[in-house]
């Protein structure tokens, strides 16, 4: 018998160059949501972008990329 079960999210930033993970404040938010949400917390997320999901450790980890600093 084949088994499904929903994988957990987890979302990661970097802060003063540490990776910092977030909670998935809900799973019916889109992952553009979830930057939304944190925006308010870390302000820097406010232009970032979402990498798509790799999956870790039976995770989805999901990656805000920050394009303040970089040129082009």
């Amino acid at each position: 018998m084949l088994v499904t079960t929903a994988m957990q999210r987890c979302f990661i930033m970097k802060d003063n160059g540490k990776d910092v993970q977030l909670a998935d404040p809900n799973s019916a938010f889109e992952p553009k949501a979830v930057r939304d949400h944190y925006s308010l917390l870390y302000p820097v997320l406010t232009t970032a972008t979402v990498d798509p999901p790799v999956v870790e450790n039976d995770k989805l980890v999901y990656r805000f990329v920050s394009t303040i600093g970089t040129k082009g």
